[in-house]
């Protein structure tokens, strides 16, 4: 469980950069669109961290209960 929880941080970091690549690509374009773009990669980053902080709190009450 710890293998899926570890790729899932992955994802959304890679969201992020999509994300960031998106709204560079529409910024000239429109501006509504690319600031959705920054919303999506600031929540993508949120997400990261939370669910890093998470695994991290998880690991080590599991390696404190061995």
């Amino acid at each position: 469980m710890i293998k899926i929880l570890r790729y899932t941080e992955y994802l959304y970091l890679f969201i992020a950069i999509g994300s960031v690549y998106k709204a560079f690509e529409q910024w000239s374009i429109d501006r509504n669109y690319a600031y959705l773009f920054v919303f999506f990669t600031v929540a993508a980053l949120g997400m990261f961290l939370f669910r890093r902080t998470y695994r991290k709190k998880f690991e080590k009450r599991q390696r404190d209960n061995q």
